[in-house]
């Protein structure tokens, strides 16, 4: 379906615009208020952007730093350089340990990669476990928000889907619906041969991944198998373990409007007695998919800044009409046209009119920082603003170093922006790998 043949039908649906309307303004009225607690909210934003600068700057440094450490903690990592090939490395852990049944906790990268048809067509059964993910299992959809897969949904379709999926009687009790979806998943944990999640953060300075939840199935998820597969983007990376203080004051109050999440997961390698919580295996896949070549190209690589609070999506004139289905994306609303999917195809990038008046609303280049900006970190200026303001323009981010064969064996390749198109053209190339896989200690993989 084309984006104005969703988008039409989405305009005719009356319950699908009221139920946006009101999930939408709820959120974005949480968030005003919770970004009334910040001290400094502003200056946090700034915070967290430099941090992604300097990230982005030197990603192949850090990831081979977060790689390093999390494998001295006991963990196993993992490149995959597509989706295809992440499919194929899950896929294939979950094999050998003769996994049939798997529960997953919220993760946009398994829908980014369609993970769960994947291990459906190796016989195995993913169970989504956080609710609105399990809402859209049991629905045969995919999610339309980042933070709340089944925003779409109203209270009394939910309540006719459990009563003809889980047998319940029809209530329009959301106590007694969620109620029922806990009986449902109970089981299923304890019934579990492995556990799938996503990655918030990772921190290189340690190896330590970060799941933010209000549910705890992230938690049951991660602890209760005995396998822990973590699937997280390449630019979830962040340098130091105290840059999740910035962070931690952003995500939350911009995703749900919270304070805090009810629960975070810092997870370090495996447990190191019998007695301790956690897995007794932890292995990290890192997901490229585009990232490289979204990283050479000056507006694509500020996508790689997003950490993915849905707050645009709440602030977007065109998702607040139509939902995320339309945009026949994973990454719906602004990020979607600047983001992955732009890597993958420019064309379908520029996206139809209705989306550029979208981007001219919510570019930062378009419009002022401040609150009519929705993103929960500040983007750049622009270079004509910073030489306005007599401000140096920052230093030309690069790519992650590629990998080169040469006598058999690998050497590193800097891959410089888009200004340099011999080398744009090696980042544009889906063959991507990390200077780390090339160490011995890092070779062998599943």
């Amino acid at each position: 379906m084309t984006f104005e043949a969703g988008a039409r039908a989405a305009l005719s649906d009356t319950q699908l615009r009221g139920a946006l309307r009101h999930a939408t303004t709820l959120f974005a009225e949480k968030r005003r208020a919770a970004m009334a607690t910040a001290p400094d909210w502003e200056g946090a934003r700034d915070r967290a952007r430099a941090i992604k600068d300097e990230t982005l700057l030197h990603l192949d440094r850090y990831l081979d730093q977060f790689t390093g450490n999390a494998e001295r903690a006991g963990a196993r990592t993992h490149w995959a350089r597509d989706d295809a090939e992440a499919c194929e490395i899950i896929g294939r852990i979950a094999e050998q340990r003769g996994a049939r049944t798997i529960v997953k906790s919220k993760s946009m990268a398994t829908e980014e990669i369609h993970l769960n048809a994947a291990l459906a067509r190796r016989g195995i059964e993913p169970i989504e476990t956080d609710l609105g993910e399990y809402i859209i299992q049991l629905a045969g959809e995919t999610p339309s928000h980042i933070v709340a897969p089944a925003i779409h949904k109203t209270k009394g379709q939910i309540a006719a889907l459990f009563a003809e999926k889980l047998g319940i009687e029809p209530s329009d009790d959301a106590a007694a619906l969620t109620a029922a979806a806990r009986q449902a998943l109970r089981r299923r944990f304890a019934e579990a041969d492995l556990g799938i999640s996503g990655v918030n953060f990772a921190v290189a300075e340690t190896g330590t991944i970060l799941i933010l939840e209000n549910e705890g199935n992230a938690r049951l998820t991660t602890s209760v198998p005995r396998t822990h597969i973590a699937l997280m983007g390449i630019e979830k990376v962040i340098p130091r373990f105290a840059d999740l203080e910035v962070f931690l004051q952003l995500l939350p109050r911009s995703g749900t409007g919270q304070v805090l999440t009810a629960y975070q997961s810092l997870l370090t390698g495996v447990k190191q007695r019998p007695d301790d919580e956690g897995p007794e295996e932890l292995h990290i896949v890192l997901l490229d998919n585009g990232r490289s070549r979204m990283l050479a190209a000056p507006v694509t690589r500020q996508a790689l800044a997003c950490i993915r609070c849905g707050a645009c999506l709440n602030a977007c004139p065109v998702y607040r009409q139509i939902g995320g289905h339309a945009y026949g994306s994973v990454y719906a609303g602004p990020i979607d046209r600047r983001g992955v999917d732009a890597a993958a195809d420019r064309d379908r990038a520029i996206g139809p009119p209705a989306l550029r008046l979208e981007l001219v609303r919510c570019l930062p280049r378009r419009l002022p920082r401040q609150d009519r900006h929705p993103g929960a970190v500040a983007p750049p200026a622009c270079s004509g603003d910073r030489a306005a303001r007599g401000q140096k323009s920052p230093p030309r981010a690069r790519g992650i170093s590629l990998l080169r064969r040469r006598h058999g064996t690998a050497s590193p390749v800097r891959v410089d922006d888009a200004r340099r198109p011999h080398l744009a053209d090696r980042a544009a190339a889906p063959c991507v790998d990390q200077v780390a896989r090339s160490a011995p200690a890092r070779a062998a993989q599943l």
